[in-house]
């Protein structure tokens, strides 16, 4: 089944507009706006960094209510560390759609990204609503991905859809991120909207378990950042019966959503700044699920790793210093590692210069997998990682500029 339209308004019963409204150069869309025919329930997940963005404040206080019809979001300014003026100016950005949509202000949720520590010109966005909300469209959606991106090179959306109970169940969405993306949520921010009947605990459920195998399964740079922001918004226009935890619907569901995330989550590591390979890590045989994922970090975010994956230098004895080195307690006896398909690790040992010779074409190409085997237990893990270029250090060395 093909959704009428790939991106946020994707679901039955969503609109959206992108516009400029004078926080970045005059030829490029700053502000977005996604709404929803009909209130619904809303789920979220936030940064970890304590240094919280004023947006993210606001959203934890609304997400309270679990009901949500309208998301707001601004790019080139992220209202972080401005204090009480920066939550004042989130308010409003809230109260503006909600007073021109006869909203109730909690079922407004707003996203900023950008430059830290500068003022956010709330003027200028409150005085731009009127004109967006009068672009709110279908095709709109394309506005809304583009106005949300700061460094990113592309916008990124998806649609899916799937039967779920009987019925044609969508999920859309659009994200932005390509510097300071790491798990904990990779500046990232994620929205997503579903037309299906969802309970609200259900969502939030669904939601948490999506990111936890997407969003924070990425890795760019090692920084989170203080903005990062999922949402998911559902306003039930499918018309299936409303899905409950624990049941078959609900594991169907999951799944969607899940798969959903995980495209938007490889379209970051693959606008990722500066990034000219993305490479799976996949960790298998774990004594625990937490050990599988210490190493699959470990050898993500070593920038050693990261730098032979760009100079496509197949040193493979990097991956296993990274293992070694996890904090989990390994058998280097054991340990098996494969790049793609080749051997290269068994039982410890290299396989010598023939398969080096192998390992080395598989780094020249553009994406790969990494898989460990640990030979200690059932527990798996996977994350995503980047090379680590000359062009990430030129592109954050004059990103204020």
């Amino acid at each position: 089944m093909k959704p009428r339209h790939v991106g946020i308004t994707a679901p039955l019963g969503f609109q959206a507009a992108g516009i400029h409204c004078g926080i970045k150069k005059p030829d490029l869309l700053d502000l977005a706006l996604c709404l929803s025919d009909a209130s619904g329930p809303i789920a979220g997940v936030f940064t970890k960094n304590r240094v919280v963005a004023a947006p993210v404040l606001l959203d934890r206080q609304h997400l309270r209510s679990r009901r949500g019809r309208a998301i707001i979001v601004n790019s080139g300014n992220a209202n972080a560390c401005t204090g009480e003026q920066g939550l004042v100016a989130a308010k409003a950005m809230a109260r503006a759609v909600a007073e021109q949509l006869s909203l109730p202000v909690h079922q407004v949720f707003v996203g900023s990204t950008g430059v830290i520590g500068r003022v956010l010109p709330i003027d200028r966005i409150t005085a731009a609503v009127p004109t967006l909300i009068a672009r709110l469209s279908i095709p709109g959606g394309d506005q809304a991905a583009q106005a949300i991106l700061t460094t990113d090179l592309r916008p990124k959306t998806v649609a899916r859809r799937a039967k779920i109970g009987g019925c044609a169940v969508t999920i859309g969405g659009m994200a932005k991120g390509s510097g300071m993306i790491h798990p904990n949520m990779a500046t990232m921010l994620a929205y997503l909207t579903t037309d299906a009947a969802i309970a609200p605990a259900a969502l939030q459920s669904a939601l948490k378990s999506a990111a936890d195998q997407s969003f924070n399964c990425i890795t760019v740079d090692g920084d989170t950042s203080t903005n990062d922001t999922v949402l998911c918004l559902a306003n039930g226009l499918a018309k299936n019966r409303s899905i409950q935890q624990g049941t078959k619907p609900f594991r169907e569901f999951e799944r969607l959503l899940t798969d959903a995330a995980q495209e938007l989550a490889l379209m970051i590591c693959r606008d990722g700044e500066g990034v000219t390979k993305v490479v799976a890590i996949r960790v298998h045989e774990a004594a625990t699920t937490a050990a599988a994922k210490r190493v699959a970090d470990t050898i993500a975010t070593s920038n050693l790793v990261k730098t032979a994956l760009f100079g496509e230098d197949a040193n493979w004895g990097r991956v296993m210093a990274a293992i070694g080195r996890s904090g989990v307690a390994i058998d280097p006896a054991q340990i098996t590692v494969r790049f793609d398909d080749i051997v290269m690790v068994r039982r410890g040992v290299g396989m010598g210069p023939e398969a080096e010779q192998k390992i080395a074409r598989v780094f020249k190409q553009k994406e790969f997998t990494i898989t460990v085997q640990l030979g200690q237990g059932h527990a798996h893990a996977h994350m995503w990682t980047t090379d680590l270029s000359y062009d990430y250090v030129r592109i954050n060395a004059s990103y204020r500029s």
